[in-house]
């Protein structure tokens, strides 16, 4: 009994660890949210260039609609990361003890094997962003039209259930797999290694896990960010083909993007390819202190 108990730590302690961190780091997540929208020359809506980076949005953001805006959506963000975070986390390190057992996981000097490490990694980041898939879209709408556009989450959750279906609330599922599979791939094996490499210099403490943090977030934003944008853009695109009483709803609008390849090819022949990259600097700059939150939190749960 209390080994069942153990068994299901890492699930709790990874949705805590997750919630922590994202309270910390979410006004530069709305940054980097605004800067992959904008510039989008087949949306008129997005058309402009609105901000030159992470700071000017950060600033425009505080001015124009208050410091509010700059936590619009955290309530779905907050959800989110209560399923994914505590699935991703709890499934990557039940993956890693069944593989374990089994003999997949380490070498006969002990040391863990990169490609069972990644896949463990990799199963657990697309299960559950997923599941998770609908608090994203919430998220990403509410980040985008900031405090005034919907009534907070209940009422983004009916527009969105209203005019475009349970489909809408799927909407880029497809890459949102992709990049947490990239994401997992990277950060967690990334911060395993080099926690146990940087083990005999700082021991188990919070310097290593400090260190091991900063590291893994670097490789994981270069990876994913390409993903990113294009997640974000088809999450913010609505496609309504509801129709009352015969006629269009006032709500409709066209489909810019028919998929994910679509959405790449459109952002780089219209907007060059480093348009991939809009946000980098605040996904980086978010990665490295949500993923020391997360993971000094998450070790020091662990404790307990």
């Amino acid at each position: 009994m209390a080994e069942e108990v153990k068994d299901w730590r890492p699930f709790v302690y990874g949705g805590v660890a997750s919630i922590t961190a994202e309270f910390g780091t979410f006004p530069i997540d709305t940054t980097k949210t605004r800067l992959q929208v904008q510039g989008q020359k087949i949306d008129q809506t997005f058309t402009q260039l609105r901000y030159r980076g992470m700071t000017d949005a950060f600033v425009k953001i505080s001015k124009e609609e208050g410091l509010r805006a700059l936590y619009s959506g955290i309530w779905p963000a907050v959800l989110r990361q209560a399923t994914y975070g505590t699935i991703k986390f709890g499934t990557y390190y039940t993956l890693k003890k069944l593989a374990n057992e089994r003999g997949l996981l380490t070498n006969e000097d002990g040391s863990e094997r990169v490609w069972s490490n990644i896949l463990c990694a990799a199963a657990a980041g697309a299960i559950s962003s997923a599941i998770a898939n609908p608090t994203d879209v919430l998220k990403v709408r509410m980040q985008v039209h900031g405090m005034g556009q919907h009534q907070g989450l209940i009422g983004c959750f009916n527009e969105i259930y209203k005019y475009e279906g349970v489909r809408g609330l799927w909407r880029g599922v497809g890459p949102t797999a992709q990049r947490a599979v990239v994401i997992a791939s990277v950060e967690l094996p990334v911060y395993d290694f080099c926690k146990l490499q940087l083990m005999n210099a700082f021991g188990d403490h919070v310097a290593n896990h400090f260190i091991s943090s900063f590291i893994a977030s670097l490789g994981s934003a270069i990876a994913s960010t390409p993903i990113d944008v294009i997640r974000t853009r088809l999450m913010n695109q609505r496609h309504v083909s509801m129709t009352m009483n015969g006629l269009a709803t006032a709500a409709a609008s066209p489909k810019l993007y028919s998929g994910s390849l679509d959405c790449a090819v459109q952002t780089i022949r219209n907007e060059g390819p480093l348009a991939l990259y809009k946000g980098f600097i605040p996904t980086w700059v978010r990665m490295g202190p949500w993923n020391i939150i997360f993971f000094i939190t998450y070790e020091q749960l662990k404790k307990y």
